[in-house]
């Protein structure tokens, strides 16, 4: 099972420092798609919008792949908390019909909507980021309980 959460960790990073890069470069126009247009302020905030995120995607890609075990459940509830972040630009192009990455249809922009609870799971599970993320909740409450 280690090396099976090891396989699945890298290639969950090699997935986000690729989406990262293509932020910057080749597929900028198609991200763009993706920002909700409840914030395309304007084209400049909306291209800030995609790099800014291109070069989250690439840290936390990188952070996958190379962070040391000690940080890699707090890297994984990161991405997972990544992924909660952008799902509005998944339900804007489902919602206002916008085709990108080769999701033309209704029925594609919808199922890619299920895939995204699918990628947290894998970033929590394959970096040990529940553990984390229970631990965190917990001291939270400890935190309210005390006040």
């Amino acid at each position: 099972m280690k090396y099976v959460r090891l396989i699945a960790r890298l290639i969950l990073g090699f997935f986000m420092t690729y989406a990262g890069i293509a932020h910057l470069t080749v597929a900028r126009q198609e991200f763009v798609a993706q920002v909700p247009t409840w914030i395309q302020f304007t084209p400049a905030f909306t291209d800030f919008v995609v790099l800014a995120s291109g070069v989250v995607e690439i840290a936390l890609g990188l952070s996958m792949l190379f962070m040391i075990k000690k940080y890699r459940p707090m890297v994984g509830a990161l991405l997972a908390l990544f992924y909660i972040l952008i799902f509005p630009g998944n339900i804007n192009q489902y919602v206002n019909h916008i085709d990108a990455f080769n999701l033309n249809t209704d029925d594609a922009r919808l199922i890619r909507l299920f895939f995204q609870p699918v990628l947290i799971a894998w970033a929590l599970w394959s970096t040990g980021g529940w553990k984390y993320c229970k631990q965190m909740i917990q001291k939270q409450q400890y935190k309210e309980n005390e006040n």
